[in-house]
Parts: structure tokens; C-alpha cells; sequence
């Protein structure tokens, strides 16, 4: 047999270095903490500001309007119920404000904010 070959005549591919946008990123946990960004550098030299803790959320109400809202706990989780114990905060959870209970509907460690929309 041929050195670097395989029994069927074909050759072995040496495995390729990974790629800086290939590889699995940081976990990143928002709590409720005051007001804490991040801004990372995307591919293509863009910009992202990530959110690495808040204590306020642009809540929406019944009569369309946008208030801001001081977040007091994390009350219900979809995604893991686990979550909720840790007070983190994600896409779907139910927390308790101010103004009442909202659902957040924007990913906080996509974006710089919390979005929520009044539930009730």
C-alpha cells in the first residue's frame, strides 16, 4: 500500500484549523443588577451591544405606550424552569415589575435592552 492512502486508493484530508466565527461563543447570563453592557465585534467589523445585567425594562402596556419599569424578580421561565430560580433573564420569562407582570419579548443577550409586553 501506498503511504498516506486508503485501501481504496483515496488519500487522507489532514482535519482543517477551525475558524474564529466557527467557533461555540460565551455564554451569556443577564441578571437583575443594575444596568451593565457589553459591546462585542461582530463579523464584518460590526458592532453589537450585549446586555449583561438590567434592573429596568421598556414595558408596553395595554394603552400602547411604553414606560419604563424597575424589574423586581424573575417569576416564570418557558425555557427552563431552573432559569427563574437564578432570576435570569431571557426570551419568554415572566417577571414582575412596577407596573405588574409582563412577558419579555426581545433576546436581552442579543441587545442592549428588555422588552416586555403587559400581561393581564
Amino acid at each position: 500500500m501506498i503511504q498516506g492512502r486508503k485501501a481504496s486508493g483515496g488519500r487522507y484530508r489532514a482535519s482543517y484549523k477551525v475558524k474564529k466565527f466557527e467557533r461555540p461563543g460565551i455564554e451569556r447570563v443577564v441578571g437583575i443588577n443594575k444596568t451593565k453592557t457589553k459591546t462585542l465585534r461582530t463579523r464584518g467589523g460590526n458592532l453589537k451591544i450585549v446586555l449583561l445585567s438590567s434592573d429596568v425594562a421598556n414595558v408596553i402596556g395595554k394603552d400602547k405606550k411604553a414606560r419604563k419599569a424597575k424589574i423586581k424578580t424573575v417569576v416564570e421561565t418557558s425555557a427552563n424552569r431552573f432559569w427563574a430560580r437564578q432570576n435570569r433573564l431571557v426570551k419568554g420569562a415572566i417577571i414582575d415589575t412596577d407596573l405588574g407582570k409582563a412577558r419579555i419579548t426581545n433576546r436581552p443577550t442579543q441587545e442592549g435592552n428588555v422588552n416586555a409586553v403587559l400581561i393581564e
